[in-house]
């Protein structure tokens, strides 16, 4: 069995946190139902998850990626939680995305991919923030014209 050194495991931790703090962050300012601090725990929970890992590898009969799958698969409920119906509509579904992103964050921080996890966390923000003002633009031009 393989063992994290602890200066590796408190670099992927924090690093997953400043990037879930960046997500967090925007959908805080916007009132969202999770924000800052949910996003921040999930992307430092989901690097904990992959860094357990570590400890299994090279060992027979163990699959490391069943635990990234599995981080997946439980971060869906967390996002299910956060999408709300009224009547017609849907909300919620950019934030539960962006969970799911933090979590893939927090594995990437964990995989010590830097440049990845710097790369996907501006793209996640730009996304949030650009497509945003553009989603509620083309939204009310449509709504307008009904």
């Amino acid at each position: 069995m393989n063992e994290l050194s602890h200066i590796d495991f408190i670099i992927s931790i924090a690093t997953a946190m400043m990037a879930g703090v960046i997500i967090g962050l925007e959908r805080q300012m916007k009132n969202k139902n999770a924000g800052l601090k949910t996003n921040a725990l999930v992307a430092v929970g989901a690097a904990i998850y992959v860094n357990i890992s570590y400890t299994y590898m090279g060992v027979n009969y163990v699959d490391m990626s069943r635990i990234i799958s599995q981080i997946v698969v439980g971060v869906g409920f967390l996002g299910a939680g956060v999408i709300m119906k009224k009547e017609k509509s849907v909300s919620g579904l950019a934030t539960a995305a962006s969970i799911w992103c933090s979590a893939s964050l927090g594995c990437l921080a964990a995989l010590n991919m830097y440049v990845e996890l710097i790369s996907a966390t501006f793209l996640i923000l730009f996304i949030n923030l650009i497509f945003g003002y553009l989603n509620r633009y083309i939204y009310n031009r449509n709504s307008g014209a009904g």
